[in-house]
């Protein structure tokens, strides 16, 4: 049996250009920083959304030039520069647009498009700049460069670049009507996704699968395929997403302590958690699954439309 993706997920949605012939040119930079719009993320990655939209302020009221720890972020459709920056949130110049503070993770729902990217890839920006500050060769504090986009040593010249951290995630299958969920064991009870987990040194995704499965809950699969991916800012991953087969005879086992449960569920059982809502629904339901910002979901329902007509 094989599927495809009935959706683009959330954060893989192409937004705002993200023009980045801009990093590298300093004028261009500076002549667009005036009329440019800027996007404030606060501690918790949380922005100010209105009616869909992400709330963004002026550049120019913020300083007179970019500042070291504002990133660039792309033009927007009206040829905008837009550029984010860490700090508390702030009203936007409308006084009667109505705001909520959101943030992709929990109220992904509430972005379009250009919002999603343009949250999604300052988050996982300024979430590196905060952990990057010092050269992983020798130790020396590095200035941020190329618009945000790289930090540079200044006593060697040595440029570092935002780290991604590849991780899997993985729908298993038994060919047929039935599929693996499970449960972390720091998740609440009925709260049920795919299975998931990070790329090793010196390892392919889809022996990444393999592994990560079997350590998981202990079942061998075959007939990998690749189904999409979606860049995961929290703090900065890439999940790739997958199917496989797995055989329902074989008995689980949770091998690294990451899972507290699993069970092979049906279809049917499958299309009506997710007529249910997603781990934020109230139903006293036995199996809640993921939100739509989540690749998983989009999986699952991928998954669960087979055969629905």
């Amino acid at each position: 049996m094989d599927f495809q993706l009935q959706s683009v997920p959330l954060l893989s949605r192409i937004g705002a250009d993200r023009a980045d012939a801009v990093r590298t040119d300093v004028n261009a930079a500076a002549e667009g920083w005036p009329e440019a719009a800027l996007l404030r993320l606060d501690s918790r990655n949380q922005v100010l959304v209105a009616d869909g939209r992400v709330v963004l302020g002026s550049a120019k009221a913020l300083a007179d030039k970019p500042p070291p720890d504002a990133v660039f972020l792309g033009r927007i459709e009206d040829g905008r520069q837009v550029w984010a920056v860490r700090g508390p949130l702030e009203p936007p110049d409308d006084p009667n647009l109505s705001t909520v503070v959101a943030d992709l993770r929990r109220a992904g729902q509430l972005f379009d498009d250009v919002g999603a990217q343009l949250v999604s890839s300052a988050a996982a920006l300024l979430n590196w700049h905060a952990s990057a500050r010092f050269s992983s060769v020798d130790g020396s504090p590095t200035k941020p460069a190329r618009a945000g986009w790289a930090r540079v040593n200044p006593v060697t010249g040595d440029e570092e670049f935002p780290r991604i951290d590849p991780a899997m995630i993985c729908l298993v299958h038994d060919g047929g009507d039935r599929a693996v969920l499970a449960r972390q064991t720091v998740w609440p009870q009925r709260m049920f996704s795919l299975l998931a987990g990070f790329v090793e040194a010196g390892e392919s995704f889809e022996t990444c699968v393999a592994r990560e499965i079997r350590e998981e809950v202990g079942l061998s699969v075959r007939d990998v395929r690749y189904l999409g991916s979606q860049p995961w800012p929290f703090p900065r991953s890439l999940m790739v997403g997958f199917h496989a087969i797995g055989d329902p005879d074989q008995e689980f086992s949770f091998n690294d302590g990451e899972i507290a449960e699993a069970a092979w569920f049906a279809r049917d059982e499958v299309r009506a958690a997710l007529a249910l809502g997603d781990w934020s629904s109230a139903a006293d339901a036995p199996l809640l699954l993921p939100g739509s910002v989540s690749i998983a979901r989009v999986i699952i329902e991928s998954w669960a439309a087979l055969d629905a007509g």
